[in-house]
């Protein structure tokens, strides 16, 4: 086949050919000839297949027309090249009608053993794309585009005449014209083609018309940047409403997290007299102390006296110090400050120490040991194993308990004699020195042992480090007579009768002995139990009406008196009872 648009050799004119020819240019209508069968005719318009019938002429019998077929569609139909394919459109005859030119007609080539293509039975068929053509030169296509009436044709990029639509119309002349230009001119003195009628659809082809208008730099410019902004207060919502709705959940939990029922705060503070309102007026005025000497350190609570500085601890918690060592006191907000010793006396293991260039301190109370009973609630706080601001109650469980603590020395020097108060609060190493404070948070007391669960292996063997619900206080009202006297004096004053015992006497009450120790008289000439009348061997057996079983308990008694007190005593001499009392002497240490 050759190619698109290129003209074919002339051949026999074939009856329904299956290829289209291409377009030749119009020859000049030849002169009506007289043969038979032929006749010269004004014929009118061509109009498409089923809406005009057309007249038979003598040609029809030598060429049958093919049947009429239902109205194709207008747009340009497509067709492959090769051999016809099974139930194709039928080609386009020759017209045997048309005005007859001499010479040679070029036909459509035909393949070798190609049959005529018979129509097709069914269906609208639509023309091959080189059989579109515009309307023909001459008088006949100037008469068909003014007497025809313009139908649209997709793709053909103009409006045609009625007439040219058929499937008989005249084929379009081939052009080959510079590229750009659109067709041949029209002649002169005829009217001009319609421009769309000499142009072929091209789906690759630029459009004729101009595309849309492209809008100016600066709009564009404008447009971008109200989509940048737009984009920005998006993103910027969208981060606000994640992040807030993350802090919802991180601060409240899903949607679907399981919500425990919880009571509202209870924003209503405590009655003084409870344990959290003792606290909170107790607390400000205790601090812990740390004491750090040459050879060993350690930990203990003390409690302010007054707004000059001094605090009150025990003996035992400022010795490491020793003469060189360092004390730092540390307030229960936090605040530290160091501290030197003002007084100590270890035969009531009381110290007093002092701060200095400190302000805000606050006192405690201090209460009435002697109106204490037993089963009054009390509270101690002190610092547990280093474990400041500690708070623990209790209850009074027993009054003027003899006890005795220290004697590591070995010659009694460091042994202290306590007629203490007796309770179940905890009180652990490092509440030492601490207060031991009533419903009033006034102090009655000073934590300073406690009893601790034997081990089984022996006496004198150790046990548990912890509380078991026995903790001893020195009362406060011979702890306020010494921490006067160390502050005034810088020594404590111990109340004395004169006379040595026998502390390995093992009945009941306290021996005066029978022999000299260190160079001293068992009763010393002139002392407060010389002028009782009392003489070596007498046993004492009560101190103010309260039995004494041992010599510990006897010097327990009269250290809880003040020297000048007078007491009153109970004596066996000789299988006898006998009653004497005397007056306190002095005796001082420092």
């Amino acid at each position: 086949m050759p190619p698109y648009g290129a003209p074919a050799a002339p051949q026999g004119a074939v009856p329904g050919a299956g290829y289209p020819s291409p377009a030749q240019p119009a020859a000049p209508p030849a002169p009506p000839t007289g043969g038979p069968g032929t006749a010269v005719e004004d014929r009118p318009p061509l109009t498409p297949p089923g809406e005009q019938p057309r007249p038979a002429g003598p040609s029809d019998a030598a060429h049958p027309r093919p049947p009429a077929e239902p109205a194709a569609s207008h747009g340009p139909g497509l067709q492959k090249s090769g051999p016809p394919q099974t139930g194709s459109a039928p080609t386009a005859a020759s017209r045997t009608d048309a005005p007859q030119h001499p010479g040679p007609q070029p036909t459509a080539p035909q393949h070798p053993g190609q049959q005529p293509a018979a129509p097709h039975p069914t269906g609208p068929q639509t023309a091959p794309l080189d059989m579109t053509a515009g309307p023909a030169a001459g008088p006949d296509g100037a008469r068909n585009a003014a007497d025809g009436a313009f139908l649209p044709h997709p793709g053909d990029g103009g409006p045609r005449p009625a007439a040219a639509a058929g499937p008989y119309a005249a084929p379009p002349q081939p052009f080959s014209g510079p590229p750009g230009d659109h067709g041949p001119a029209s002649a002169p003195g005829q009217p001009a083609a319609s421009h769309g009628a000499w142009q072929q659809y091209d789906p690759w082809s630029a459009p004729l018309q101009g595309g849309p208008v492209a809008e100016p730099p600066h709009e564009r410019r404008r447009r971008r940047g109200l989509l940048v902004a737009g984009a920005v207060a998006l993103a910027l919502l969208a981060g606000g409403i994640g992040g807030g709705i993350g802090a919802y959940v991180e601060r409240y939990g899903g949607i679907n997290d399981i919500r425990l029922p919880q009571s509202d705060a209870d924003e209503a503070g405590r009655r003084p007299d409870t344990v959290a309102g003792i606290a909170r007026s107790a607390l400000p005025g205790v601090v812990t102390i740390h004491v750090r000497g040459s050879a060993e350190q350690g930990t203990g609570t003390g409690f302010v006296l007054d707004h000059q500085g001094h605090i009150l601890t025990n003996n035992h918690v400022v010795q490491p110090a020793g003469s060189g060592g360092e004390i730092s006191v540390t307030f229960s907000g936090g605040e530290t400050a160091k501290a030197k010793v003002v007084g100590e006396d270890g035969g009531y293991d009381l110290a007093v120490i002092q701060v200095q260039g400190v302000t805000g301190l606050r006192p405690l109370t201090l209460g009435n040991s002697d109106s204490v009973q037993v089963g009054d609630p009390v509270v101690a706080i002190g610092a547990p194993f280093d474990l400041a601001n500690t708070v623990t109650s209790g209850i009074i469980s027993a009054k003027q308990r003899p006890i005795t603590a220290g004697g590591e020395k070995g010659d009694g020097s460091d042994v202290s004699y306590v007629d203490a108060l007796q309770t179940d609060a905890p009180i652990n190493p490092g509440n030492s020195g601490g207060p031991l404070v009533d419903a009033k948070a006034r102090v009655i007391g000073i934590n300073s042992a406690i009893r601790a669960a034997d081990s089984g292996s022996g006496p004198g063997a150790g046990g548990q480090g912890g509380s078991i619900g026995l903790g001893f206080a020195i009362p406060i009202n011979q702890a306020k007579r010494v921490a006067e006297e160390l502050i005034n004096t810088g020594r404590a004053t111990h109340p004395v009768i004169g006379v040595t015992l026998e502390m390995e006497y093992d009945g009941d009450g306290a021996r005066v002995s029978e022999h000299s120790k260190s160079g001293k008289p068992p009763v010393i000439p002139g002392g407060p139990g010389a002028k009782a009348g009392i003489k070596a061997g007498d046993v004492i057996t009560t101190v103010d009406g309260s039995p004494v079983h041992s010599g510990d308990e006897l010097i327990v008694k009269i250290r809880s008196h003040r020297p000048g007190d007078t007491l009153a005593l109970t004596l066996q001499r000789g299988g006898k009872e006998r009653s004497v009392r005397l007056s306190l002497g002095s005796s001082s240490t420092g």
